[in-house]
C-alpha cells in the first residue's frame, strides 16, 4: 500500500538510541482505516511501542488498544468490541534469503512476527493497523442472532441436521 492511514516511520536511526511510538488516530484517520478493514466504525485506535535496534534489523514491542464496531455476520447488526493485543515484531535484513520460492520454508511459533526489513525503515503506524486486523473478530454475532434468526424461521445446525429430522419423529406414533 502506497499510502497507509496511520503512517508513522522510524529509520535504523532512530531504533539504535531506542524510541517509544505513542500513536492517536484521529476521526478522519480512523474512518479511513474502517473503510479499508470493513468495519461499521472505529472509535478509538491508539498505539503505544518500543522500537529498537536488534540484530539484523529493527524490533518493536508494544500494544494497539481500539473499540470497533463489525457487523454481524449472520444478521448484518453492529457488533461492538473493545480490542487490547500486544504485539511483538521483528523487522529483518535477508529473511528467506537463503530459500528459494520453489523450495519449501517450515517456521515456528516465534518467526511468526518477523517481518521484512526493506531499506533502513519500518513503518510502525501501517504495522499496527495490520495488527489490529488479525485481531478482529473474523465472524462476529451479535448476542441476539440466534433469536432474530429463529424468528425468520433459519434453522439452527442442530434443526437441519439429519438428527433433526430424526428428532420430530421422536414424539410421533409410529402408527
Amino acid at each position: 500500500m502506497t499510502n497507509p492511514e496511520l503512517s508513522h516511520i522510524v529509520t535504523l536511526a532512530d531504533a539504535m538510541q531506542g524510541r517509544k511510538v505513542a500513536l492517536d488516530a484521529d476521526e478522519a484517520t480512523r474512518a479511513a482505516i474502517a473503510k479499508r478493514l470493513g468495519l461499521i466504525a472505529l472509535d478509538r485506535f491508539v498505539v503505544e511501542a518500543e522500537v529498537f535496534a536488534v540484530a539484523g534489523g529493527i524490533a518493536a514491542k508494544g500494544s494497539i488498544i481500539a473499540n470497533v464496531v463489525q457487523a454481524c455476520a449472520a444478521t448484518d447488526l453492529p457488533v461492538p468490541a473493545h480490542i487490547a493485543e500486544p504485539f511483538d515484531l521483528r523487522f529483518l535484513r535477508d529473511i528467506g534469503a537463503d530459500a528459494s520460492e520453489e523450495e519449501e520454508v517450515e517456521i515456528s511459533a516465534d518467526d511468526c512476527d518477523i517481518l521484512p526489513l526493506e531499506g533502513d525503515r519500518v513503518d510502525i503506524g501501517e504495522a499496527a493497523v495490520q495488527t489490529l486486523s488479525l485481531a478482529l473478530a473474523p465472524f462476529p454475532r451479535h448476542p441476539d442472532a440466534d433469536r432474530i434468526l429463529a424468528e425468520k424461521g433459519v434453522l439452527t445446525e442442530e434443526q437441519a441436521g439429519p438428527f433433526g429430522a430424526l428428532s420430530k419423529l421422536r414424539g410421533k406414533d409410529a402408527s
